[in-house]
């Protein structure tokens, strides 16, 4: 059995899913917008273009994702964090610094007592991760 984080966005899904292929890696290998599904005509014209599902290809990994309206029950993202395990120090680095632009740093990657580099941020989506990296030295 796989685990495969699945995200909400109040139509941001797009632009989150070309930002974290940007800063993860991958290969983004589905955009649906609303509009080209059989429920088209049901949904408003506005978000027509929105993301009914995104998958980003991570090798072991499928980090998917939709855009949820307010009406369907959009809520921000609470009580969890994306996990990610980068194999080098200097990789936990580069990921951590590029999901915090324009993010909040909850925790400055550093080395703690359990991980090389550890560090938490809430993305510019609202989208909460932790970078975790090997034991330390």
């Amino acid at each position: 059995m796989k685990l495969n984080p699945h995200l909400s966005f109040n139509g941001q899904c797009e632009e989150a899913f070309q930002f974290y292929q940007r800063c993860l890696g991958g290969k983004i290998v589905a955009m649906l917008p609303y509009g080209d599904t059989p429920m088209a005509e049901q949904v408003p014209p506005d978000w027509r273009k929105k993301i009914i599902h995104a998958t980003l290809d991570l090798s072991e990994v499928r980090l998917t994702g939709a855009d949820v309206s307010d009406d369907q029950g959009y809520q921000r993202p609470q009580g969890f964090s994306v996990l990610l395990s980068p194999a080098t120090a200097a990789e936990a680095d580069r990921v951590f610094a590029s999901l915090s632009e324009n993010g909040t740093v909850q925790m400055a990657i550093q080395e703690t007592f359990w991980a090389q580099r550890f560090g938490m941020v809430v993305d510019r989506f609202g989208v909460p991760w932790m970078v975790s990296c090997g034991n330390p030295a």
